[in-house]
């Protein structure tokens, strides 16, 4: 008898009346049906927060009592990271090595692997090209004129050497305690593959084993949803934190580099959807983008895909897309599929080039690109990570690492827009591969219901 997803499990275990209550974090709605209450609150949270910070802006003008509230916003939205960033590690774990047992055989999963890597290959192509494209089109940077200075970039910023060799060194971990203590998602499902191979290969005396493995992942899924209950006030703290620091000042000073940046984001989003419609049909798209809106929105909001990623999985199994194929691709997607950091790394690249004068030839943008694509791999776990790229690169083309201080002060409000593309596009990627799969996806108006 095949075993049916953490999901499904965890929802025939519980009775109709908490169904609604626990798996729609903490919303009831008449029996099993779950509302769109939380998704709501989000939207909601969001709005709140902006109005609160703008009036903490223009309203308190003690620097002490500014402070005060910032550090009380900025807990909230620690905690609430820190309590997500808690549960992210033993999902993965979990989650991938039931899934990878499952799929059986090592050729099942390197074709599984492959379509993945291909569709993560080629957004990230489309990716770099929109990026390239608007910030040469509207050229966000040019008469700005500005002059290299000496002053050094910040500590926080300071980006180690990129090397190949050391990414390639460490996708293997030492150990798999460290790994997930580092919360280093690519060591983890390195280890995770192996695990469930391994396990695949135990037959009849894995299969106990397995379903403890199993039910620890609904274990954490359900840790995972009471935390996510958490969410619309971590949401309302970290825009309103925002938007009290630098009100909307900060974004009026660079409207042409803010706005041309969400305009690459708008082209590739059009690109993302059509993209998903060929590939899933009108009506599978639409109720994919319907039942992910909810982690979409906390990603925007909290500039944290790893925020996310339990509701996305969670929501992506509602529609249909199997444990086996989303508890792979999603921790795959994380690191190789951040395809709206790759678009930023090279509109903010280009910006200050432009800004400062400095005319790269058609060879060494080719090369830009190219260390974008590499560079961006595996940097979902750094702060301000897309922050971190752009200024490992600006030596190799001679620009000043000062410039990154031009974007420093609007990057939260673009950070807000690329984590909510890597989300989407993620998510898109995973249901992809999971239609390639032969997997038929729910459009059925309950599933739609259900978001």
């Amino acid at each position: 008898m095949p075993r049916a997803s953490c999901v499904k499990q965890w929802r025939e275990r519980r009775p109709p009346a908490k169904v609604g209550k626990n798996l729609r974090l903490g919303v009831r709605r008449n029996g099993e049906n779950m509302r769109k209450g939380l998704t709501l609150l989000v939207f909601l949270a969001t709005l709140l927060g902006a109005g609160f910070g703008l009036a903490c802006h223009d309203l308190i003008l003690d620097p002490a009592t500014m402070a005060a509230i910032s550090q009380g916003l900025g807990l909230v939205t620690t905690i609430f990271l820190r309590a997500v960033k808690m549960l992210i590690a033993p999902l993965v774990l979990t989650t991938l090595i039931s899934g990878v047992g499952r799929m059986g055989h090592a050729g099942d999963i390197g074709r599984v692997a492959l379509k993945a890597m291909s569709w993560f290959i080629a957004a990230s192509l489309v990716s770099l090209a929109i990026g390239l494209t608007v910030v040469e089109t509207i050229g966000p940077g040019v008469g700005l004129h500005l002059q290299a200075g000496t002053g050094a970039i910040e500590a926080g910023l300071k980006a180690p050497a990129m090397s190949v060799t050391g990414f390639l060194t460490n996708l293997v971990p030492t150990s798999i305690l460290d790994a997930m203590a580092r919360n280093e998602v690519l060591q983890i499902v390195v280890f995770s593959l192996i695990a469930g191979v391994a396990l695949s290969r135990l037959g009849e005396k894995g299969k106990h084993l397995l379903t403890i493995i199993e039910q620890l992942a609904n274990l954490v899924l359900q840790m995972a949803m009471f935390v996510m209950n958490l969410a619309p006030i971590a949401v309302f703290a970290a825009v309103a934190l925002a938007l009290a620091q630098g009100g909307t000042d900060v974004i009026a000073k660079y409207a042409s580099y803010v706005g041309g940046f969400y305009i690459a984001l708008a082209l590739l989003w059009l690109a993302l959807m059509a993209a998903g419609i060929a590939v899933l049909g009108v009506a599978r798209q639409k109720t994919l983008m319907t039942a992910i809106r909810e982690p979409a929105l906390i990603a925007l909001a909290t500039t944290s895909s790893e925020s996310a990623y339990p509701v996305l999985l969670y929501k992506l199994e509602q529609i249909g897309v199997s444990n086996r194929i989303a508890s792979f691709v999603l921790p795959l997607g994380y690191s190789f599929n951040l395809i709206g950091s790759m678009c930023y790394c090279t509109f903010a690249a280009l910006f200050i080039a432009q800004a400062y004068d400095i005319a790269l030839t058609p060879g060494q943008i080719a090369q830009l690109l190219f260390l974008i694509f590499v560079a961006s791999k595996g940097i979902a776990n750094v702060p301000r990570a897309s922050l971190v790229v752009v200024v490992s690169l600006l030596p190799y083309f001679h620009l000043p690492e000062a410039g990154a201080l031009l974007i420093l002060g609007v990057d939260h409000f673009l950070d807000m827009g690329r984590t909510c593309t890597n989300t989407v596009a993620t998510a898109i990627a995973a249901a992809s591969v999971a239609k390639w799969e032969g997997e038929k996806l729910d459009k059925s108006p309950n599933a739609a219901a259900l978001a």
